[in-house]
């Protein structure tokens, strides 16, 4: 009894109904020119700011999907650093961090560089710098061997996983890995589409022993990267996908065991792409705000410290602000930590929350902290 969709006997030969998802096509597309017609309005600098919050934001959430939680300033300054731009408050961050924004920025900025089985190989071994997933060591730069037993995709905390699908035998895996690269490269269709065929079509091989998930949206922004005419990325697939990841593993497991119609995940994909180029304005409001924040204050003085503080608030900061949480980013005692809150409230940049509870809570004027997300 054939489980898999890889084990049908006309495997890979997919088919779609076009006309079930041309409306949602065309929204997809429309969405896309008006987002590079918009950042195209921007002066160089904004627009290095917008595709620095997207990258930062991409990297973050395709590893959050697989369970892993970056830095984000280690992410942003990562990025700032390979990408030539100037950031307040950079830091040195860890391999792994350098390993996937290398990764992304590879598939993104040479987006219409062929894609090749040494590429891959080469995205693979900067995701795991140390050779291993975790505490266990695993083959990396080269195809999966099975050596435990077949490769599962599985979701859910240990002890309840839930398998929604096995992939091809590990001894298949190159053949499978040549005819899909041929495709990638090669193949007319319409980009967005192709992007969607990619990501479905590459999940099902699921080649290596660890990091496909990451791999795969790395190939899915290289496609809209080229669907844009842009290596220039204003918008995040993988933040999306997070959000709806409960949506992407039942069209996921519904697919892989149906037949080789993949219509319903074409249509899935692009809602979620449609989903999240309308997330972007989120990401050009705070950007804009940022812009014309330093701007009206460029004679005020602000110290390093609270230069610091304030890009944090702008940029998306985690929780809420308190005095102590001030001190121990800005690394001073607590009374300079005071100091400079009642500063910036005396100048009418920050104001205490309306919201009460045993510590109080800053937030920029004009801004809540908890909408900079």
């Amino acid at each position: 009894m054939e489980a898999f969709i890889h084990q049908k006997a006309n495997w890979p030969e997919f088919t779609w109904n076009s006309n079930d998802f041309l409306d949602l096509l065309s929204e997809a597309r429309n969405l896309q020119g008006r987002l590079i017609g918009k950042m195209e309005t921007l002066g160089f600098d904004l627009r290095n700011e917008a595709m620095l919050d997207a990258l930062t934001l991409d990297v973050l959430k395709t590893s959050e999907i697989e369970g892993e939680f970056l830095n984000p300033d280690q992410v942003r300054s990562s990025i700032a650093r390979r990408l030539g731009m100037e950031i307040s408050g950079a830091v040195e961050s860890d391999r792994n961090v350098e390993g996937i924004v290398e990764m992304m920025l590879d598939a993104t900025q040479k987006c219409f560089d062929p894609l090749t089985v040494d590429r891959l190989f080469d995205w693979h071994a900067a995701l795991f710098p140390t050779g291993r997933s975790g505490m266990y060591k695993i083959i990396v730069g080269d195809w999966r061997k099975d050596t435990t037993g077949p490769m599962q995709v599985v979701s859910g905390a240990m002890g309840k996983e839930k398998v929604h699908f096995q992939a091809p035998d590990s001894e298949l895996v190159e053949k499978e890995m040549l005819r899909f690269i041929d495709w990638f490269n090669n193949s007319k269709i319409d980009l967005v589409i192709k992007a969607s065929v990619s990501y479905w079509w590459f999940v099902t091989i699921h080649p290596f022993e660890d990091g496909n998930g990451r791999i795969t949206r790395a190939l899915t922004d290289m496609l809209l990267a080229q669907s844009d005419k842009s290596n220039q990325r204003f918008y995040s697939m993988s933040a999306q996908i997070r959000l709806e990841r409960k949506g992407y593993y039942e069209i996921l497991e519904k697919t892989q065991k149906g037949n080789l119609d993949i219509t319903d995940w074409i249509i899935w994909f692009l809602n979620c792409l449609i989903n999240a180029l309308k997330a972007t304005d989120s990401v050009l409001t705070r950007v804009l705000f940022k812009a014309d924040f330093w701007q009206k204050h460029i004679d005020t003085t602000i110290n390093d410290r609270q230069r610091k503080l304030l890009n944090k608030l702008m940029d998306g900061f985690d929780g809420k602000l308190t005095s102590s949480k001030w001190a121990q980013i800005a690394k001073c005692s607590k009374d300079s930590a005071v100091r400079d809150i009642n500063d910036l409230i005396r100048k009418g940049i920050l104001q205490k929350e309306d919201a009460g509870g045993r510590s109080t809570n800053y937030e920029l004027k004009g801004m809540s902290a908890g909408n900079t997300q």
